[in-house]
């Protein structure tokens, strides 16, 4: 027996339980043996069957009686194509995934499966939550509050219980924050924030004290995945060229490598679309040639 799942906005949103992943339905299997890519299919369905278990079969189910071909490549580009490139573990896509889609906001049944998968992979709920508060001083409280939310529904779904961790830190804010700053950004990001002492000194100052001093500063979650997440909501943000340039190179600081910084933005993809990503890709050209950094 098959309950409906749904396919909403490119991302893919399963409910229940469909046939055997690896046991295609006849519809997807004469549509991926009609498009001479047989092979990109299997793949996409056994990382599809890695990531998500049984759940995200029933979005091709869904789309047989309206828009096989679309079920088709979701399975193949997605999964098959982007999924399954190396370069990035299915935690560290599913982290991304998760910050792209909080980011653009309206997408809770997106959310709902992609966090889902992120537990299934083996992505602590820690890390889940760490992620959506890393993400309200680029996008806002409520995008994140919303996607705590749908991490709430999931964990009560799965019965996951864990103590929430809550940062006891007495130093002063504006001290530890500015130590992560450079930390993070290097002495470049001082210069930004001096660059506001003439109009919003204010505003320079939070950034400091929140962004680096409250938010970069919680331990839960590796600066290596802090960087991913950053680049994944910023570029399917959209028109974030200066901030991304900046949390590219911060990327570059904390250790992931050019290649890797590319293989995050074209994971987005399938979340946000192309012409976002081509534009983050243009920025991390920028970036890469400014500190002779080769993409290997």
């Amino acid at each position: 027996m098959t309950r409906r799942a749904t396919l909403t906005g490119g991302a893919l949103v399963g409910i229940g339980i469909a046939e055997g992943l690896l046991n295609p339905t006849p519809v997807a299997a004469a549509a991926a043996a009609a498009s001479g890519d047989g092979s990109r299919y299997e793949r996409g369905l056994a990382v599809l069957h890695a990531t998500s278990g049984e759940r995200g079969a029933g979005v091709i189910e869904s789309l047989r009686d309206i828009a096989p071909d679309l079920g088709r490549y979701v399975v193949e580009f997605a999964y098959g194509d982007v999924y399954a490139r190396p370069g990035l573990d299915l935690r560290e896509r599913e982290l991304s995934t998760v910050a792209a889609l909080a980011a653009q906001g309206d997408t809770a049944p997106q959310l709902d499966f992609h966090i889902d998968a992120a537990l299934h992979v083996g992505v602590r709920p820690q890390e889940v939550v760490e992620a959506l508060i890393h993400i309200v001083p680029f996008m806002g409280f409520p995008r994140a509050l919303n996607a705590m939310g749908v991490a709430r529904k999931v964990f009560a779904d799965r019965g996951v219980t864990f103590e929430p961790r809550v940062m006891h830190d007495t130093r002063d804010r504006y001290e530890r924050g500015t130590e992560k700053l450079v930390e993070i950004d290097g002495r470049h990001g001082l210069e930004v924030v001096e660059s506001l002492r003439d109009i919003a000194p204010d505003l320079g100052r939070f950034i400091v004290e929140f962004t680096f001093g409250d938010v970069y500063h919680r331990p839960w979650l590796s600066p290596r995945r802090r960087q991913l997440v950053t680049v994944a909501a910023l570029t399917a943000f959209g028109d974030t060229a200066p901030q991304l340039r900046v949390h590219i190179g911060a990327a570059l600081n904390v250790g992931l490598s050019p290649a890797q910084i590319v293989e995050a933005l074209i994971h987005v993809v399938p979340y946000a679309g192309f012409p976002r990503v081509l534009n983050a890709i243009g920025v991390a050209r920028e970036v890469f040639e400014k500190r002779d950094a080769a993409v290997r």
